[in-house]
């Protein structure tokens, strides 16, 4: 009698246990499911600036037309962004492209007609739109990283995401340049 007592008292510890760790699989297939949909949610925001940016080009063109080298390097860093592959890649490709992106802004600042552009107006603030809500998108995605990054290192989940071969995931960084100060001036050059 005591040996069945026995035995079921280990067999329902082993049930929790299991049931512990099936719990704990679970929440890590969905944090990994939620970053993926993240991720993909800046995807189609990325894709869209991607997509605007030719219309872009092709305004400022006409009227920047010994600026050339600015033009050519937004269109070389949307090049990039085609051909990354891993996650790393794509990142470096994204902030390249928005240091370009910066770069165009700053040189159209010399040229007051193109300002007046309407279409300039239209494309220049849809980008500045699609900007804000991918830096908006990336705070989502780093903190669902963050989350399931702590929760990999965590007792006693890392039992778990060691067993079932979690990978850590890669954090949206931003290039150390874009830390700096701006420089302003108000002086003409």
């Amino acid at each position: 009698m005591i040996g069945f007592i026995v035995l079921g008292v280990v067999l329902l510890l082993i049930a929790l246990v299991v049931l512990y760790a099936i719990i704990i699989y679970n929440g890590f297939v969905s944090m990994k499911n939620r970053i993926d949909r993240d991720w993909s949610n800046i995807d189609v925001m990325l894709k869209q600036r991607f997509d605007e940016l030719p219309k872009l080009i092709k305004v400022c063109e006409g009227y920047m037309q010994h600026e050339q080298h600015t033009l050519e390097a937004v269109i070389k860093a949307r090049s990039a962004v085609n051909n990354a592959g891993s996650e790393n890649q794509q990142l470096a490709a994204q902030n390249a492209l928005t240091d370009t992106l910066k770069s165009l802004f700053m040189v159209v600042e010399r040229y007051p007609d193109l300002k007046a552009d309407k279409a300039f107006q239209q494309l220049s603030n849809r980008i500045s739109e699609l900007e804000d809500q991918i830096a908006d998108r990336r705070e989502l995605v780093n903190s669902a990283v963050t989350i399931y990054n702590t929760r990999l290192d965590q007792f006693p989940d890392v039992f778990v995401a060691r067993l079932f071969n979690f990978p850590p995931r890669t954090l949206w960084k931003i290039d150390a340049a874009h830390r700096q100060d701006v420089a302003v001036s108000f002086s003409s050059q």
